[in-house]
């Protein structure tokens, strides 16, 4: 594996950032990640988008976007796979122990390795913990992860791939690396970014293309909804068949398997939509 740090390309083993970088003393660090099939990466420029705004949330300089197309490039050609995750992070840089960023200016790493196709369908757990809608932090990709390394870990235990939070309000907000849409009575529904869910770049494009709904809802929404499903980089639109000790039988459900389709077919007309 080849990898773009700082400024350009090195084998994997040979890749370093310092020890003192703050993406690893404190988490201040932001990414994104992003599909790529046969070399190519798909909605970029949305992830661009978004690596800016979280930028400008962490207070972070923004990022150089004609070096980070750069890496991404380099990097795409000399890590061929069919399909990949790519990801970009973009961290506070070397600097002191503690909260306060050095003088040192952030670093770059971008780095990709094959995936495989996930699943059709899929099981989620909810848990416990909850999201805080008001938070610093609320509504930007940063590196800071470990609840979500906890309550993955949780689902994994329970034979699921996803777990979803409520937020403070015990209103549903997304998984650890996932949006949620229930299906109510035919109609496609996802909590709305002031739930506190990261504004998704594949729920975005699931929004846009097939006409779901921005809806507060409570958590009993799952153990209502006549269908599931999540939505992410590396998922698309993946269908759900239990939640907790719930099953849906029958998932993909029909308006979870056309929005499966809709999403396959525009994705595929339009690499950068």
């Amino acid at each position: 594996m080849r990898i773009w740090v700082n400024g350009g390309l090195h084998d994997a083993e040979d890749a370093r950032l310092p020890v003192l970088d703050h993406g690893l003393t404190v988490g201040d660090g932001i990414f994104e990640t992003v599909r790529t099939s046969h070399g190519r990466p798909f909605a970029l420029t949305r992830h661009l988008d978004r690596l800016t705004r979280s930028a400008r949330g962490l207070g972070l300089p923004d990022p150089d976007l004609d070096e980070v197309r750069r890496a991404v490039a380099a990097v795409v050609e000399a890590n061929p796979v069919p399909l990949g995750r790519l990801r970009l992070t973009y961290t506070g840089g070397l600097s002191p122990l503690g909260s306060d960023r050095g003088d040192d200016g952030p670093s770059l790493v971008v780095a990709l390795d094959g995936v495989t196709r996930r699943p059709d369908t899929t099981a989620v757990i909810t848990v416990p913990w909850t999201r805080n809608e008001r938070g610093a932090l609320t509504g930007l990709k940063t590196t800071s992860y470990a609840e979500n390394v906890v309550a993955l870990a949780r689902a994994r235990e329970q034979g699921a791939s996803e777990a979803l939070f409520p937020n403070t309000a015990d209103r549903l907000c997304e998984g650890t690396g996932s949006n949620v849409f229930v299906v109510l009575d035919g109609r496609v529904h996802t909590p709305p970014v002031a739930s506190g869910c990261l504004a998704g770049i594949t729920r975005a494009l699931v929004v846009e293309w097939t006409g779901a709904e921005e809806t507060d809802l409570p958590m009993r929404a799952l153990a209502e909804a006549d269908e599931v499903f999540l939505t992410s980089t590396l998922r698309d639109v993946q269908a759900v068949h239990r939640v907790d000790g719930r099953e849906l039988p029958g998932a993909p459900g029909p308006v979870t398997a056309k929005a499966m389709r809709v999403f396959e077919e525009r994705a595929g007309e339009d690499l950068d939509p």
